[in-house]
């Protein structure tokens, strides 16, 4: 291929380089600034990166690249969250959802500290007194909640005649969106015992009360752990407790009620109590699933359903599930 030059320019195949010494003071500083060298008479054009740099084109394209780049992070960051606002950027969401988190996690965090030592000192008394419900455990336990909850939303409870007598025994379900959830239950004030994870009991002040509260351990995908789990609710319910499932499992992401597991629904039939359905409605909204770093204005209502029996747990399972669901899409 044959080269050619157009105004000084080199245009093809380059040309044959002539030998130079490497070691010549000229090659060293031709090398360093980059200026063109005369190689059979053709012009060479070296890159210069503060020339090329400085233009007005390069540095408008670098500017965008930058605003483009960020965008990619912060939709990346909140793109599984389930957050109604995670296709924006971050400097939409509003900066006094952070601040009302922080505020939050303070309060409930101070008070906890104050009534975790009532608890403690009251605990011996409890468990030779009323060592199955442990009402007096879940008398601290509504007042931490409500304290904590009141400066940031407002609960409406609807149908609490619904509500079996304090002393009577029954299995309690719940949709599941937030981790606002169990707050809000314990302002109902009723002795009913939870089922949790097991790595939660590890957590400081809170785990160690949720143990003196009797709330129920769970090791997920362990079936020697559900079996212990379900032994031991139908024990308490025996023993005059009450307990409380959510039947998704976990909560959800995006607001849908997911589908309900039967293990409830079978220990109702077992020992023969009643299923009280309740939904929870608002919670998803003020503390979205996957993003407990915030606290959203809102409010949250409470729907307590009148308590249904059966002798079947999966025609139990679906009634219950079908009662949450049509309240959600009526009032929710």
């Amino acid at each position: 291929m044959q080269s050619c030059t157009y105004k000084g320019l080199h245009i093809g195949c380059p040309p044959c380089r002539q030998p130079s010494l490497r070691n010549s003071n000229n090659f060293a500083l031709n090398s360093i600034l980059c200026t063109p060298k005369k190689y059979s008479g053709v012009s060479r054009h070296y890159f210069n990166p503060k020339v090329e740099f400085d233009s007005p084109y390069v540095h408008n394209k670098l500017q965008n690249w930058k605003k483009f780049s960020r965008n990619i992070v912060v939709r990346s960051e909140l793109a599984e969250t389930g957050y109604p606002d995670a296709g924006y950027p971050l400097t939409d969401l509003q900066l006094s959802s952070k601040f009302r988190g922080i505020c939050f996690y303070a309060v409930t965090a101070f008070a906890a500290i104050f009534l975790f030592v009532l608890m403690m000192l009251a605990h011996p008394f409890v468990l030779l007194l009323d060592r199955y419900k442990r009402k007096a455990h879940h008398l601290v336990a509504k007042i931490w909640a409500t304290l904590t909850v009141s400066p940031f939303y407002k609960i409406e409870f609807e149908g609490l005649d619904n509500l079996p007598g304090p002393d009577t025994p029954a299995v309690y379900v719940s949709n599941h969106q937030s981790f606002l959830d169990i707050y809000t239950l314990l302002t109902l004030g009723r002795s009913f015992k939870f089922i949790s994870k097991t790595g939660i009991f590890l957590f400081p002040i809170i785990g160690w009360a949720m143990f003196m509260m009797g709330t129920i351990p769970l090791k997920r995908m362990d079936s020697r752990s559900q079996l212990d789990c379900l032994k031991r609710c139908m024990d308490l319910i025996k023993k005059g407790a009450s307990v409380f499932f959510f039947p998704e499992g976990t909560r959800s992401k995006d607001g849908k009620l997911g589908s309900f597991k039967k293990g409830a629904f079978s220990i109702a039939v077992k020992t023969r109590v009643p299923v009280v359905p309740i939904a929870l409605i608002g919670t998803g909204k003020i503390m979205p699933a996957g993003m407990e770093g915030i606290v959203n204005p809102g409010s949250v209502k409470v729907v307590i359903h009148k308590p249904i029996e059966g002798n079947d747990a999966e025609v139990l399972c679906n009634e219950a599930r079908n009662i949450i669901a049509d309240v959600l899409n009526q009032k929710g």
